[in-house]
């Protein structure tokens, strides 16, 4: 499978940009955050594991620097 990346991620921002994802786009699907399970960031990234409405799994990772996302099915 192939990762997605730019505006395949909606997030909330507040503060800051990508502060909590709410959906995202999977083969040309729109799917619903319904969870995070998990949410870290390393340098220059925020990343985040989260379930869709499907209850599938899923691995976001916001690259600050290049402003892209990364989505890959975990």
């Amino acid at each position: 499978m192939r990762d997605v990346v730019s505006d395949c991620v909606e997030c909330h921002s507040g503060y800051e940009y990508a502060e909590r994802p709410l959906a995202l786009w999977w083969e040309e699907h729109r799917l619903m955050i319904t969870g995070i399970e998990a949410e870290w960031r390393i340098p220059g990234y925020h990343c985040f594991r989260v379930l869709t409405q499907d209850a599938r799994g899923f691995e976001l990772t916001y690259d600050e620097l290049q402003d892209e996302w990364q989505v890959k099915p975990i």
